[in-house]
C-alpha cells in the first residue's frame, strides 16, 4: 500500500506542495503538521514567488479528518489538539506572503473546503464536489466556519452545515465564489494552473505580500479564534452520538 506523505518541489519560482494519503486523502495530525510546516518553509523562502497547494491521485481532493484518528481521540485535551492542526494550516495559509493557488481534482470534503477556502485561488474540475458533512457525525465545521463564510459568504457557509449529507457540484462552488474556474479534467486543470502561475510569479514579491495584507485584514484574530473553535470540536468529538457514527467507519 502506497504511504502517506507531504512533499514540495520548487522549479524557477513556483513551489508546489503535495499531501497525499491512500484514504481519500483524509488529514491525521501528522499530515496536517507536516502540511503546515511546508507551507511555511515555502513563505520564509525567497526563492518561491508563488505556492501551488494539490493532493496527489486524480479521485478527491480532501476527505477532511482522520476518521481512524478521531475515533481514537479520548480526552479534550487530544481532541483539541487534533482539530487545531486544521487551524495551524489556515493559519499558515494566511500568513504566507506569497499567493497560494488551490488545485482541486476532486470531491472536497470538511477540512478540504476549508483548506480550499484559505487558498487565496482556486482552480477546479467539474468533480470537485463538496460537502461539510461535519454536523452528520455530532460535531460542526467550527475551525474550517470562518475561511468557508469568507470566501462564500455565510448564507453557503450555513447550507451547506445544514444540508451535512449533500454534495454540492463545482458549479455551485463556482458560483458562490470557493472555486474561480471550473475545467472538464485533471488535463485542462493542470494546464490552467500553470498558466497561471506563470503569470503570478512576475509580480512584484513586495506588491503581492502588500496585497495579501490588504486581502486577508480583519483576520489577525483568527490565532486565537480557530484554536477556540478546535476546542469546541475537541469537546464534541467525545460525545456518544459522535462515537457511535465514527464507529460506522472504523477501517484497519
Amino acid at each position: 500500500m502506497e504511504k502517506p506523505f507531504v512533499t514540495q518541489t520548487i522549479v524557477e519560482g513556483v513551489s508546489t506542495i503535495t499531501f497525499y494519503n491512500p484514504s481519500h486523502n483524509a488529514l491525521p495530525s501528522e499530515l496536517l503538521s507536516k502540511l503546515e510546516k511546508e507551507i511555511n518553509l515555502a513563505s520564509a523562502n525567497n526563492a518561491v514567488c508563488v505556492v501551488v497547494l494539490q493532493s496527489g491521485g486524480d479521485r478527491t481532493f480532501c476527505a477532511g479528518a482522520s476518521f481512524n484518528e478521531l475515533i481514537a481521540i479520548e480526552t479534550e485535551a487530544e481532541g483539541t489538539l487534533f482539530f487545531s492542526g486544521f487551524a495551524q494550516v489556515i493559519n499558515a495559509m494566511r500568513k504566507c506572503p506569497k499567493f497560494i493557488v488551490c488545485k482541486v481534482q476532486g470531491k472536497a470534503v470538511g477540512g478540504g473546503v476549508g483548506i480550499a477556502a484559505a487558498a487565496d485561488y482556486c482552480l477546479a474540475t467539474q468533480y470537485a464536489s463538496v460537502k461539510l458533512s461535519e454536523l452528520s457525525i455530532g460535531i460542526g465545521p467550527f475551525v474550517i466556519e470562518p475561511a468557508v463564510s469568507r470566501k462564500m459568504g455565510v448564507i453557503a457557509m450555513s447550507e451547506m452545515t445544514i444540508n451535512a449529507t449533500q454534495f454540492y457540484d463545482a458549479q455551485w462552488a463556482k458560483q458562490k465564489g470557493l472555486f474561480a474556474d471550473v475545467f472538464d479534467d485533471q488535463a485542462t486543470l493542470n494546464e490552467g494552473v500553470e498558466t497561471l502561475v506563470q503569470q503570478l510569479k512576475t509580480y512584484n514579491p513586495e506588491a503581492v505580500k502588500a496585497m495579501k495584507i490588504v486581502m486577508w485584514q480583519n483576520t489577525a484574530h483568527w490565532d486565537t479564534l480557530l484554536l477556540e473553535r478546535a476546542k469546541i470540536s475537541g469537546t464534541l468529538v467525545l460525545s456518544d452520538f459522535t462515537k457511535t457514527v465514527l464507529s460506522k467507519y472504523k477501517t484497519t
